[in-house]
Parts: C-alpha cells; structure tokens; sequence
C-alpha cells in the first residue's frame, strides 16, 4: 500500500526509526534539524557500506571491484599518504583525473585519515589548475597522466607531491601509482569527528576566479543520509513491484570532481551497495550499451544526457527495461523531457532535482507521478533540509506563491569558502544558505524556480558565470565593451553567447576570438553565440548592461 509523502515522512522519522531528527545547536547559536543516528564522519559511513563485502561495487571496462576489493585498496592508499607522503589530519589531498577508479579509492583513503579532498576540474587548463592548487595549499596531488603533465610545473613550485595514475610511462617529477602503493596495508587509525573538514569543490567565481567550497564531515553524512531517506519516502509512496530486489546498479555518465558525481552518485551507490558503472567519458550509444550490458537501474545526469539517449539513432535497439528510474540535475528541466523519458522508457520513471555544490547535491527533488503531473516544479524538500522564500533587498520571509530568494537551511550545507569569508559572509547568513535564485513555493510545498539572480550560464550542467569569460575578452586588445550571457540551447539547457563592441580601427573575427579564449577558458566556457559590433552596448543608468535586452536580441539570431 502506497502512502502520501507527508505519510511516509512521518513513518520514517518517527522515534525510534533510522531517519529519526533532533535539533542540533550550531556553534553561532542557531539550531539545524539533524538525522539523531547519523554517524559522526564519513570513516564511519565507509565502515558500514564495508558490510557490503564481495558485492560487485566498481565497474569501468574489463574491470571489477567488489566493495571488498575497493576498500582494501583504498586502506591501502590512505597508508601510502600517511607513510610515504606524510599526509596529516587537515592536510589537502588534490584530485585531478577523469572517472577512473582510482579517483573514488583516492577520495576514500583521504577522507578516511581526516585529511581534506580538493577535487579539481578535469577540463581545467594549466592556469586553471594552478590557482586552485595554489589556493587549496595542497601537498600532495594525484592525478592522470594529462592532468599530470599538465599541472607539474605549477605542483613543483607550490612543492606539492605529484602521484600519477595509469601512466602509459615516467611522468617528469611524479611518482607512479603502482609503484608507491603499499599494497596490502591497512587503513592507519586517524581520529575523524564531524566537524573536521573533508572536501573542497571548486565552483566558478563571480569575479573571475573558482571559489572553493568546503563541506565538514557533518554536511557530507547528512547529504548522504539525505539521500537515503528520499529513496526510502520515494518508495513508500510509489511502492516498488518487487521490494525484495537487490539494488541494482547506477551509471556514472557525469565527472567525478562535481557534487552530482561525487556525492549523489558514487557515495550514494557506495551506502546503498549498488554496483556503479564507470563512464570515461560521456557518449550516449556507450551509454546505452552499458545499461544493457549491466542490467543497470537507476540513470542521473544533467538533463542534456537524457535527451541524448533519447534522440540517439540507434536508441530502441537496445534493451533499457533494467532501468527504474532516469533523471538528474545540475541544470534546469525541460517539462518536454519529463513526458519523454515517461513515454520512451518501458518501466523507468522520470526523476529530477535541485542540488548545488553549496548543499552537496541534495537539494528538491521530483519524481514518479509528481513530475508528471507538476513538470515546472524543482521538487519538494527533502531531509533533513528546511526552505523559505525570501525578499532578495529585505531578506524579510514572503508568503506562498510571492516570488523571492530561494533559501536553504540544513546540516549538509557546506560551512563556507575557502579563504574567502566575504563570500562566506555574503551566501551564508544565519545559517541559512541564498542560493542566488528566484522562485517561489505552492500550497503543497513544492518549490519552483522562476529565474536566477546570479549572473551565471548553466551549461549542460556546467556552471559558466559570465563575469569570468568577460573578463577573458576583455584582456584582448581590440576589445571595447563586452558582455556575456546565456541564451537558450535545445540541447544543452542554455549556451554562452557574447556581445562585444570593439575598439575604433581594430578587427576582431569570431575564430580569432574562440582561439584567443582557448588558451585562456576550458572549452565550455567559451562562447559559441558571437555577437560583434560597432555601436555601443545598452546601459542602464547605473552603467550595467541591459543583458535581458540583448538577450532578447540574440535569441532571434540562434534559429
């Protein structure tokens, strides 16, 4: 028997049960709605999920990992830090690599020794990785061959340890995985509580630069907790036919070094012992080949992806009736895209949410029959997360159905940036997250989101903010004026496109510019909607460019 969500919320944190919530008094003052049985860190959550033993956990390629044999190589690589590289509690530990398993057996070993996990951008370039090294105060990084190569000069100047995986031969200033693994070691007895820090994620920054946000070990167990405790109301409410099934497996088709990958998808499989199936890189037919071949479940990616297996030429060749469910996030919906995955897929249900890095993925989320029949919503908070709509100048709390500031308040918020209380400060007060968009909540309790208030591009699920790429343009000589924004993309959510004014007598051609930008942007924060001309852009009286007005000029140009 199904029951409503208020329901099942109501069951599952009734006293005595696992999701059971006490308040928790933060060291400010303020007071958070906490799981009462989380574990105190993340060492102990890897403990349980290691109850998992010869399950079948890490796929990619020929290769298999049981739980066991991950975790035997993780104990293993967080001795190798301990011993070798002297890797203390609070130490930063860098990763850099595309999904390889090794990357998860990385994070594992270093959140286990209460060292700090500094995942990086594997599209990042030379000065990209350079800041955020240099940033992080990272003494050890570790990372694939290209990634290796290319932050070497900048790892030997900050006098990081460079540790380099699956290298095809010697990497200059590196030392190979294999042949600093302390195979066979066991993991070192570190003291882990839950206010020491365990990761950092670099998003992009308003000003030009990534901000690096740092979650303690309280956020990361109350996010995967939260995790578990949407599944559990999900399937109270939409009873699976066979309750008794074993969990499966999940796809990993987005990078690890961002919050849906990281979090969502490979701790959430990891607690859960679902198998996890390693994608390198995106490509919806391998995609779909993997499905089949693994019998996989469960689908999260940016909404892009799914639209990708869906319009692939070959996509009914192949058998998907494996999977239950088919969603994501890391960037808005398309309504259209809900009905499609429900029509085109034999048993799986649609599935979104909106998370941030700020709230360690775990954010609103729809799902089954809610996102059929309320396609426009974000989704209905989960636990332990509290939401409130306020005013953006008076931050005064506005009624339902007004339009305001999106705010979050939970335990599995992160506890700010790294090196950089301003932005702290300005993001996270009285606990309670802004997260710079606009939106509104209904009679059900369902939160929408209408618009953003930050100045950013949602690219298939990457975050472009404008200030960066204008920054970049303007450093070449002929440029004048320029401004970036997003406009709509079919595919990928929004595209970056750019109107730029240039200097009296200069030239400027659009592929002089790509190519002026790649040198200085990963690939897709580089504009692909190129607008240049000779008048000057529209202002409002206070300076700032009417971007809505060029947005509604660029639109046209796109068809």
């Amino acid at each position: 028997m199904s029951l409503s969500h208020q329901e099942a919320v109501a069951q599952l944190t009734s006293p005595g049960q696992m999701f059971e919530l006490e308040p928790w008094i933060r060291p400010d003052g303020g007071t958070y709605q906490v799981f009462k049985n989380a574990p105190p860190s993340m060492r102990e959550i890897f403990g349980l999920a290691r109850a998992h033993g010869d399950a079948p956990y890490l796929v990619y390629g020929d290769e298999r990992r049981t739980f066991a044999e991950t975790f035997a190589e993780a104990d293993a690589f967080a001795a190798t830090l301990v011993e070798r590289y002297g890797v203390k509690k609070g130490d930063r530990v860098a990763i850099a690599m595309r999904n390889y398993p090794e990357w998860v057996e990385a994070f594992i070993a270093v959140l286990s020794i209460g060292a700090i996990s500094v995942s990086m951008n594997a599209w990042w370039t030379e000065d990209e990785l350079d800041f955020a090294l240099e940033d992080s105060g990272a003494s050890v990084l570790v990372a694939d061959e290209s990634r290796a190569r290319i932050a070497g000069a900048s790892a030997a100047r900050l006098g990081c340890r460079v540790i380099v995986v699956r290298a095809d031969g010697p990497v200059d200033g590196a030392d190979r995985w294999e042949d600093v693994f302390m195979t066979g070691a066991p993991l070192p007895d570190v003291a882990v509580g839950p206010d020491d820090d365990a990761t950092i994620l670099y998003t992009s920054g308003t000003t030009g630069r990534p901000k690096g946000a740092v979650s303690n070990h309280r956020a990361l167990v109350s996010a995967v907790m939260g995790f578990l405790a949407r599944g559990m109301v999900q399937a109270l409410v939409n009873p699976p036919e066979d309750p008794d099934a074993p969990p499966g497996g999940a796809i990993l088709a987005v990078p690890l070094f961002h919050v849906t990958g990281c979090v969502a998808v490979m701790l959430g499989s990891l607690v859960a012992g679902r198998k996890l199936a390693i994608m390198y890189k995106w490509d919806p037919e391998a995609a779909l080949q993997l499905i089949e071949r693994e019998r996989l479940v469960a689908f999260v990616g940016v909404p892009t992806q799914s639209i990708d297996m869906l319009q692939h030429p070959r996509f009914a060749e192949y058998d998907t009736s494996s999977l239950v469910s088919v969603g994501g996030g890391g960037a808005p919906t398309p309504p259209a895209l809900i009905a499609s995955i429900d029509n085109a897929f034999k048993a799986a249900s649609p599935g979104f949410s909106y998370g941030m890095t700020e709230t360690n993925a775990l954010g609103p989320s729809l799902a089954g029959q809610d996102a059929l029949d309320k396609p426009m919503a974000a989704g209905r908070v989960p636990l332990p997360m509290e939401v409130e709509i306020r005013d953006p100048a008076t931050f005064e709390v506005l009624p339902v159905g007004e339009r305001g500031e999106i705010w979050f308040k939970a335990a599995n918020l992160i506890r700010g940036y790294w090196n950089r209380p301003d932005a702290t400060a300005e993001t996270i007060v009285d606990g309670w997250l802004r997260t710079g968009d606009i939106g509104h909540l209904d009679d059900e309790g369902l939160v929408y989101v209408d618009d953003r208030l930050k100045d950013m591009v949602l690219r298939g699920g990457e975050n472009v903010y404008c200030a960066e790429v204008e920054a970049a343009i303007y450093e070449h000589p002929a440029v004048m004026e320029a401004a970036v924004l997003g406009v709509p993309h079919e595919r990928l959510g929004e595209e970056v496109a750019t109107v730029i004014v240039l200097n009296a007598g200069a030239s400027l051609t659009k592929d002089e510019l790509v190519g002026f930008l790649g040198e200085r942007l990963a690939s897709f924060k580089l504009p692909t909607v190129i607008d240049i001309r000779t008048s000057p852009l529209p202002r409002n009286p206070a300076g700032k460019f009417l971007k809505r007005e060029l947005r509604g000029e660029l639109e046209p140009q796109q068809g």
